[in-house]
């Protein structure tokens, strides 16, 4: 049952939080896929789309991505709650808190993995959403549209090696960095989980979150700005996905492919981070379960 509730709080802080930060990744999107229109930053690019389409332009995709990121989610922290206890389990307390840093990033990469397949359709579909507006009326009528015109295979796992490209780094960076910013941030005030309030832990987690949010952004926005584009329709070309790949790397840059949309994208996925962490800890604990730690053996009650 704990890791159910592991799942459904995973689920609910990010469909929630990727659904509020829908219109930071319309600009950001945006700024990515046209880059010689949307080329003064992110407040500009607010004001551009709405003076062209309507303030109502700005939760174009809406739908796809709080229900994409509401089952990647599920998988993701569910899935990252299980491989940590499992991974604990078998290697008893001590070697688990050894290799803790290590058992973040595998926990993450494998649940990530399983994530991505049921998050890459609704991705895709985003995408397509925020690029062409006219292409469909949303979710609904979006997906029949794209198996028409595309099939499966293209139209919705084209971006699939770079989702991966994107999203494992990212959640590895996400996990690792926040459960580290978590214990430093704890070492710097002096003070064990258990001495500070519900309050205070929050905050801690926040805090954190906002930190793994910024590192996990930049480690993984080459592949973003890839995914973006290669979902884009004619993006790269007609040869097979790699190809297209290959063909806008090398038309984009390696500069482009690393900066463009990334004050966006740091600002959106740091605040995405540190509300996922703090939701995610408050559903949790809404749900009754004690969520799990690595324990220090010479100091069981860190």
């Amino acid at each position: 049952m704990y890791f159910i509730k592991g799942a459904l709080s995973g689920g609910i802080c990010c469909g929630v939080t990727h659904g509020a930060l829908t219109p930071v990744d319309v600009v950001k999107t945006r700024i990515q896929l046209e880059p010689q229109v949307y080329n003064k930053g992110m407040v500009a690019g607010f004001r551009q789309i709405i003076a062209k389409e309507g303030a109502g332009a700005l939760l174009t995709g809406f739908g796809p991505t709080a229900l994409g990121y509401f089952v990647q989610g599920w998988f993701k922290f569910g899935g990252v709650e299980l491989f940590k206890v499992q991974a604990s389990k078998i290697l008893g307390d001590e070697s688990a808190w050894n290799n803790r840093v290590a058992i973040y990033l595998g926990a993450a990469a494998a649940a990530e993995f399983v994530a991505d397949i049921f998050l890459c359709p609704l991705e895709a579909t985003r995408i397509r959403l925020v690029s062409n507006p006219s292409f469909a009326n949303g979710l609904a009528d979006a997906f029949p549209k794209i198996i028409k015109q595309d099939g499966i295979i293209k139209g919705f796992y084209s971006g699939f090696g770079p989702i991966l490209f994107k999203q494992i780094p990212y959640t590895m960076a996400k996990f690792a960095v926040q459960g580290i910013a978590a214990e430093q941030i704890y070492t710097a005030i002096g003070k064990k989980p258990q001495e500070l309030s519900s309050n205070e832990n929050l905050g801690v987690s926040l805090g954190s979150g906002v930190i793994a949010g910024v590192a996990a952004a930049i480690i993984s926005h080459p592949a973003d700005t890839l995914l973006s584009m290669v979902n884009k329709e004619g993006a790269g070309g007609n040869g097979s996905i790699t190809s297209r790949l290959m063909n806008l790397a090398r038309e984009t840059g390696l500069a482009r492919l690393c900066l463009n949309g990334l004050g966006p994208r740091c600002v959106m996925i740091g605040t995405l981070t540190a509300g996922q962490f703090v939701l995610f800890d408050s559903v949790m604990a809404a749900t009754g379960a004690t969520k799990f730690h690595f324990v220090d053996p010479s100091n069981p009650d860190h």
